[in-house]
Order: structure tokens, then sequence, then C-alpha cells
């Protein structure tokens, strides 16, 4: 029995060794953000439920197929917060509102031992090849209406704008679940023209993100849009309620969900808006 305890002791030790030598190798799409809901962290020894978030967040946002940690002894609820955030789906959307998309998972499969040993594997969202050719459409979007003169606000409501009148919203798929577009993603919005919630922000985060500008993705019940920080305020951005569904079937381009605060966002539409505001706090209403 006291073979086996120095045998666990030193796989978590080595394993800790481990990962945060991995975590040094982060992909191209890892941030460099700490949120008020989880932070970045080098410790991967959790001692309650945050820290737990926290190395979740971490992994998740290096851009990890596959990450182990070690629930340390003294630590005596950690198998049981680890059980329950693994099926928490909520909170776990959260979590992966906070990374870059191309980083975000569609699944994440938890597993754990009596050792105190859990494993992650995440699923992303994105293949390697939708991720290419996202990329390159992104690149060539940029390329053309980039303008270095143009205020930030500005150059937000141009990529705005382009995306809202390339893009139709699938109807067919939200109204009748008849999918025939990758219009989840920002693959069916920018490659096929197609988009639902999730299509509009994942494209506009990823341009956000290739603008510098620190940002995340809210979600309600119902819904997801986007938040974005300019000059030290945090602000709503939401391309699914400014494209909206005409009778007609003609294009318009709205601009009521266009980098306004959460007062105005309230104001405007509450039932698929109404979102945890612990969650996404930078946003909260004073």
């Amino acid at each position: 029995m006291y073979r086996d305890n120095i045998i666990v002791a030193y796989q978590k030790y080595f394993a800790n060794k481990i990962f945060k030598a991995e975590l040094g190798e982060k992909n191209e799409y890892a941030r460099n953000y700490n949120f008020n809901y989880v932070k970045l962290t080098d410790n991967f020894t959790p001692h309650n439920k945050q820290d737990i978030y926290n190395i979740y967040y971490t992994a998740i946002n290096a851009g990890k197929d596959k990450f182990t940690f070690y629930c340390p002894n003294d630590y005596k609820d950690c198998l049981d917060e680890i059980k329950y955030l693994a099926s928490n789906q909520i909170t776990l959307s959260n979590i992966n509102n906070f990374v870059h998309p191309f980083n975000g998972f569609k699944h994440i499969e938890t597993t754990y031992d009596t050792s105190g040993k859990v494993t992650l594997k995440v699923y992303h969202t994105y293949t390697d090849e939708e991720k290419e050719e996202i990329r390159n459409k992104i690149n060539a979007i940029e390329a053309e209406l980039k303008d270095d003169t143009l205020s930030i606000q500005d150059q937000i409501k141009v990529y705005h704008d382009y995306i809202i009148d390339h893009t139709v919203y699938d109807s067919e798929r939200a109204d009748s679940s008849i999918v025939k577009y990758k219009s989840d993603t920002a693959y069916g919005t920018l490659l096929e023209g197609y988009s639902l919630c999730g299509g509009y922000t994942d494209s506009m985060a990823i341009i956000l993100n290739d603008m510098g500008l620190e940002n995340y993705k809210v979600s309600s019940e119902d819904h997801i849009w986007n938040a974005v920080k300019i000059d030290d305020k945090w602000y709503h951005l939401d391309l699914t309620w400014d494209d909206p569904v005409t009778d007609d079937g003609s294009n318009l381009v709205e601009h009521d969900f266009l980098l306004i605060d959460t007062n105005t966002l309230l104001n405007e539409e509450k039932d698929e808006h109404n979102f945890d505001q612990n969650v996404y706090s930078e946003l909260k209403v004073n």
C-alpha cells in the first residue's frame, strides 16, 4: 500500500511537470486573455472549483486535443467537482466561449479514476482543412476591407456589414431542422453563405482576434453573440439580430445591435439576450 502511494505521488508530480511543458507549446490560436470567470494558470494541481475551471480554460485555450492533471489528496471534493463539471454542458459551454473559435470544442470528454487522475479529450469544432479554408477566406476579406484610416468602431462596422451582406440566415435549419449547410460554424457563414447565430459569432470572433481586440462569445439559453473590449469598455455585437429575415427575401443590414452596452441590449430585446451576468461579468449592468 505504501509503495502504491509513492507511485501515485510520483505520477502526479511528473504529470504536472509534463503538462506545464506541453502547454508551453501553444498553437497559433492560443490567446493571452484573463477574464473574471476564467484565468490562465500554470498551476495544474487544483485546490478548489475555480482552479478546475482555470485548468480547463488554460488547456482548451492552448489548443490541446488531450491533457491530463491530478486531483491532490487534500482536495477531498475534487473528483466530485470534476464529475459535476463533466456533466454540466452549460458551464463547459461558458468556458468554451472564452477561447478562440479554432481552439473551441464541439464535445469534450472527461475520464477520471480513484487515484485522482483526470484526462480530458477535446473534439474540436473545426477540422484542419476547414480552418485553412476559413483562414484563407478571412485573409481575402481583410485584404479587401481593412482600412487603417478608420476608427476601430467603423472598421468593425465594415466587417459586420460585409458578413451580413454575403450571408443568408439559415431559416430551414432553424425552423425545420433541415441541415444543408455548416451554418452553425464560420465555415457555413463564410464559405457557404448560410448562417445561424453560432456561425455569425465565430466569424466575427476570428476577425476581432485578427484586429487584436479582446473579445469573447456570450451565450444565453437559446442564442450566442459577440462581446468586444474597445478603449477599456465592453460592448455587445450581434450580427444575427442585425440580419433580419424579410418576407420578400430582400437582404437588409441593420445596426441596432452593433457595439451597444448591456442596458441598450436588454432594452432592445430581453428574451434571447438574457445572459448570465455572473459568467460574463465584464458586461454586468452596474
